[in-house]
């Protein structure tokens, strides 16, 4: 689908563009090593806050304040997303690092149940909606940023650095709850040892608050004359921009369930229905992050030379087909050498249906509500598919007793994925927008 017009603007220095991508790419790492974290240590968390006779029952309530986070996402992507499009990318950028560093300081300083009763989850909750709130604008307002600072021609090049920033996160999240797992006994990690990456988290807000003030507002937002920009974005978006709407989420539902069973649930996947530790899954998630930081650029790069839909919908495809079987290898012989060779498979056929998405979302939407209409498309796809995943598939397989239920829902959010874009094209063309050769 075509680009819309971008604000015409002078080629700037290398140096400047690192430094807007340095910032633009930092809060969305945080953003997925906060999240992952919880999700990696939500048995101590729920033993922590969420005392109950049955361990399943406190595990689901741990779950569902982790989904609160994913609730309020949406609502915290349109009022940033707004605030974006009317004072500029750099000031929301700022405020959201605070906002997000704050709500892990939160979760990770807060005193157990047993030490504060019914206040500590009650803090607990109210940090997952700093968290949700800040992180719901994060992705959009620092794409736009982003996308609005690079050449044109390597824009999807440049936009996967977000999805690279996601794969650091997923990273030190992983290997910071390997090395807890590995260096504390399993009573103290229940009792503490779990806050140390929290606290650990929480240190990147100084820091990404002082480079984010540094850096130039993104050349684009800067050259739109103050009338050109929308004055209600969001009623902007949805009476004009609906089907790019729906286009975008279209590119993030397959990724977002992917990401989120294959990296935030699969822990606990692993320990209650495979038996196997939780080390296992954390070192392989660790090592297929490592391995993305590759893989994401380079299916950039490809995406802006061979068109970023072809790179899409290939990878999407063959994730769809491959679901079932990886499952079904590891369930059948569920050891850690077979693990690892189903995530590696997974995250390879993920890295390539990812890498190009930001870049692809963003150019969906012009500058005047591009932050606005990426925060509804990106919040409401990844609340819905990605965030409430863990919790719905640890539902369905308590409802079922069947352990492939992850790979019936990610074969489901493929064919979603595919039907959404592909309907949504059909739908710009019979509007008579024109279609990018790609």
């Amino acid at each position: 689908m075509s680009d819309h017009p971008s604000v015409a603007v002078m080629p700037l220095p290398p140096a400047v563009v690192r430094r807007a991508v340095v910032a633009s790419i930092l809060g969305n790492g945080m953003e997925w090593y906060d999240f992952l974290i919880y999700g990696f240590f939500a048995t101590s968390i729920a033993h922590s806050f969420f005392p109950a006779e049955r361990a399943s029952v406190s595990l689901m309530l741990t779950l569902a304040t982790f989904a609160v986070g994913f609730v309020v996402r949406p609502l915290g992507g349109v009022l940033i997303g707004i605030y974006a499009d009317h004072a500029g990318r750099k000031p929301a950028l700022a405020m959201l690092i605070l906002l997000m560093a704050g709500g892990t300081l939160l979760t990770g300083l807060t005193p157990s149940y047993d030490s504060i009763g019914l206040a500590a989850p009650l803090l607990v909750i109210f940090a997952r909606v700093l968290q949700g709130l800040s992180v719901g604008g994060e992705f959009a307002s620092a794409t736009a940023m982003l996308v609005e600072y690079v050449p044109p021609e390597r824009k999807l090049f440049f936009g996967s650095f977000q999805m690279c920033a996601q794969a650091a996160g997923v990273t030190c999240a992983a290997f910071a709850a390997y090395a807890i797992d590995q260096a504390l006994p399993p009573e103290i990690v229940q009792s503490w040892g779990w806050r140390l990456p929290f606290l650990a988290g929480a240190l990147i807000g100084p820091v990404g608050f002082y480079i984010r003030h540094r850096v130039d507002d993104s050349p684009e937002f800067r050259q739109l004359a103050p009338d050109a920009r929308d004055r209600t974005p969001f009623r902007g978006v949805l009476r004009h921009h609906l089907t790019a709407v729906l286009s975008a989420m279209g590119l993030i539902v397959a990724g977002t369930a992917a990401t989120y069973l294959w990296n935030t649930y699969l822990p606990l996947y692993v320990t209650h229905q495979l038996h196997l530790p939780m080390a296992a899954a954390l070192f392989g998630i660790g090592i297929c992050g490592l391995l993305n930081i590759v893989l994401y650029p380079l299916a950039g790069w490809l995406a802006d030379r061979v068109g970023g839909y072809r790179v899409f919908f290939t990878a999407l495809v063959l994730f769809g087909l491959m679901s079932w079987p990886l499952f079904a290898f590891v369930n059948k012989a569920p050891t850690r050498a077979n693990l690892m060779g189903a995530q590696l498979v997974a995250n390879v056929l993920m890295a390539f249906m990812a890498g190009p998405t930001p870049a692809m979302i963003a150019r969906l939407f012009p500058t005047s509500v591009r932050s606005t209409g990426m925060a509804v498309a990106y919040n409401v796809g990844v609340t819905v598919f990605g965030g409430l995943s863990p919790l719905t598939v640890t539902w369905l397989i308590g409802l079922t007793g069947n352990r492939m239920v992850p790979a019936w829902y990610l074969m489901a959010a493929a064919l979603l994925s595919l039907a959404m874009v592909l309907g949504t094209q059909r739908a710009w063309l019979r509007r008579a927008v024109p279609v990018a050769a790609e």
